[in-house]
């Protein structure tokens, strides 16, 4: 019995924390999560970056393989269909009737590609004005030729740090960079 009543004495010294400490606990990681957060939502906005950069790549890299297997023609075009704005969607489509605008009649649809979300600009560089073709050959084109261009992909914030440059070869690769945009729009 004298065993028995040392061990509940033990035990009822030892029962948890008291209200200061507690206190003083919760402050502590309030500090060092404040301290972590800014750098924390820098790597969510980067994450989220590269995966619509990837989402991008993914989409012409199937237009391209899809011309190589089908032996003909596959455009990828802007939604609006004009211009350098793509952040409101894309389509992958073989032009049936010549007329390099998809029409859901006469037109094969392979692939549709939903807006970005508003926060999200996609601009072309200046050559792909609207849409772009791969050919069989694998080669891409557009409205002004051959060329080299890039899709600049930022932030609404216009913030160039974050941004990514995915740029097309004369040949149809492509390749991403980071922070390399001349200018977010």
């Amino acid at each position: 019995m004298v065993v028995m009543n040392l061990f509940y004495k033990k035990t009822k010294q030892l029962s948890g924390f008291t209200i200061i400490e507690l206190l003083i606990t919760v402050s502590i990681l309030g500090i060092l999560t404040s301290m972590g957060l800014p750098s924390f939502m820098g790597t969510i906005n980067s994450t989220r970056l590269t995966t619509k950069a990837n989402e991008l790549i993914a989409s012409l890299n199937f237009a391209r393989s899809e011309a190589i297997k089908r032996n003909q023609s596959v455009y990828v075009a802007s939604v609006n269909a004009s211009g350098q704005k793509w952040e409101n969607g894309w389509t992958i489509y073989i032009d049936n009737n010549s007329n390099k605008v998809f029409d859901k009649n006469s037109d094969t649809l392979l692939k549709e590609y939903q807006a970005l979300e508003s926060s999200y600009t996609l601009r072309t560089g200046g050559n792909i004005k609207g849409w772009l073709v791969y050919e069989p050959t694998g080669l891409y084109q557009t409205s002004t030729g051959r060329l080299n261009d890039s899709f600049s992909l930022c932030t609404t914030e216009k913030d160039k740090k974050t941004s990514r440059k995915i740029t097309l070869n004369s040949i149809g690769r492509t390749r991403v960079t980071k922070n390399n945009v001349s200018k977010c729009v």
